[in-house]
């Protein structure tokens, strides 16, 4: 008899999560934080907590839905395709910005390399635009190569970030952090409020923590366990590291920076470590370009697949890569990048993390309010009826407090991205055969009354 391959236990599962959460994200933070002032690190406690109980939704959704889709599976079970297609298409587009911001944070840091890629809008946007297609170009060979390069570059931010948390305090200045604390006579509930998008956008990622419950040795215990310990984990290196970089470099040097942890690492060594950190940054921001085009493209074929998306997203070539949607994928995020154009590199940041953030924290909320339809369906206890019910209620207003946050533009560019997607919908809608039939049924109806 063939042995069974092992299964996760709870530490791997859980360090996993918080690997596959950390990534690029983080590198562009303090800066945009440092703009606010170090009052804008208030918002860390706001969003842990509130990724922590989304975390925590996702897992007991996974437990329930285990079909293909995620999210998307998850809206599917209580709005039906049309529910599934808007979740899809809202998060296959927060990816595509996102995408976009990872550009940006690799620019960022080799601007201190080349300093005329932030010497103006267009340099960088041009610099963004070139990072795209060379990562999609390189996406040709298919997915052999792809998932090692992005499980090892990954490394070039987490080690660096990871460690300042540690080793930053000895070169910790409580008058440097005090100096930066609120420079911009903030009240206590606007610092709070001031950074939920940008703390928010170092999450994204976690709602595919649940995504390996099939490869684990106690999935009902140790699915959700992984979610929160691997988040809160995360949210513990994010926390410190955010911290201790606002007492190591004066707070108006990090908010012109463009890259604040090799700024860090400078002051805290010398300016060759400060490279070094830079050149990581760099590796890691690419590998994980490169690993997102690829997943981007891939969801767009698996949509296409379901016959939700064009059919030209399901082509693939000899070595499995589906060129035309990525080739697409690079146009659409061009003209992102040229869409976004602003004054400063770390301003045009920020304005992409509040898009993707808008675009991503819809599907939460959508799915999310699917659990209560999968656990009375499941037949749960009572008991983890209400805990799962209080838990994502919290989830999905922290997710709505968040939308607010992410400022006008931003929740505008939501808006109208769902009002297209029902556009879309309405000519898609007819493919599926239980919606035809159903309409069908309403049309015989609608027939029969009238001829009564």
């Amino acid at each position: 008899m063939a042995e069974q391959p092992k299964k996760m236990n709870l530490v791997q599962l859980t360090f996993i999560v918080a690997v596959n959460m950390m990534g690029s994200g983080i590198i562009m933070l303090p800066t945009n934080m440092a703009k606010v002032g170090a009052i804008s690190l208030l918002s860390w406690i706001v969003t842990a907590l509130g990724s922590m109980a989304i975390a925590y939704g996702f897992a007991q959704a996974g437990i329930f839905n285990q079909r293909p889709g995620g999210m998307s599976a998850y809206a599917e079970d209580a709005y039906g395709k049309s529910g599934y297609f808007l979740v899809f298409l809202l998060y296959f587009l927060s990816l595509a910005i996102g995408n976009v911001a990872i550009g940006i944070s690799a620019v960022g840091y080799l601007a201190s390399f080349f300093p005329w890629l932030a010497s103006t809008p267009v340099a960088t946007c041009l610099g963004v635009i070139v990072l795209l297609w060379l990562t999609t170009v390189a996406n040709f060979g298919g997915p052999s190569v792809t998932g090692r390069i992005g499980s090892f570059t990954v490394w070039g931010v987490i080690i660096p970030v990871g460690m300042l948390s540690i080793i930053g305090w000895f070169w910790f200045s409580p008058t440097i952090f005090a100096a930066a604390w609120n420079p911009h006579g903030l009240s206590l509930a606007e610092g709070m409020g001031s950074s939920i998008a940008l703390t928010l956008w170092a999450f994204l990622g976690m709602e595919s923590a649940a995504q390996n419950s099939s490869a684990v040795e106690n999935p009902k215990r140790d699915v959700p366990l992984a979610c929160l310990f691997g988040t809160l984990g995360a949210a513990v290196v994010y926390i410190l590291s955010t911290t201790v970089i606002q007492g190591i470099v004066p707070n108006e040097e990090l908010a012109k920076s463009t890259g604040p942890f090799g700024l860090a690492y400078a002051h805290m060594f010398s300016p060759v470590v400060g490279s070094i950190i830079m050149i990581l940054a760099i590796v890691a921001c690419l590998g994980s370009l490169l690993g997102w085009q690829f997943t981007i493209a891939q969801t767009g074929k698996s949509a296409a697949d379901e016959r939700m998306f064009p059919a030209f997203f399901t082509k693939v070539n000899s070595m499995g890569a589906p060129i035309t949607g990525m080739i697409v994928l690079g146009i659409v995020q061009s003209l992102l990048a040229l869409m976004t154009i602003s004054p400063t590199l770390s301003e045009q940041f920020a304005a992409l993390v509040n898009l993707a953030v808008v675009t991503n924290v819809l599907p939460y909320i959508i799915s999310l309010s699917a659990l209560i339809i999968m656990m009375k369906t499941a037949g749960v206890s009572q008991g983890k009826y209400r805990l799962n019910v209080a838990v994502v209620l919290v989830a999905m207003l922290y997710s709505t407090y968040a939308l607010y946050a992410s400022g006008h533009s931003a929740v505008m560019g939501g808006m109208l991205v769902t009002a297209l997607a029902f556009i879309i919908w309405g000519f898609i809608a007819p493919r599926f055969s239980a919606n035809t039939q159903t309409a069908g049924k309403f049309a015989s109806t609608a027939h029969g009354l009238a001829a009564e």
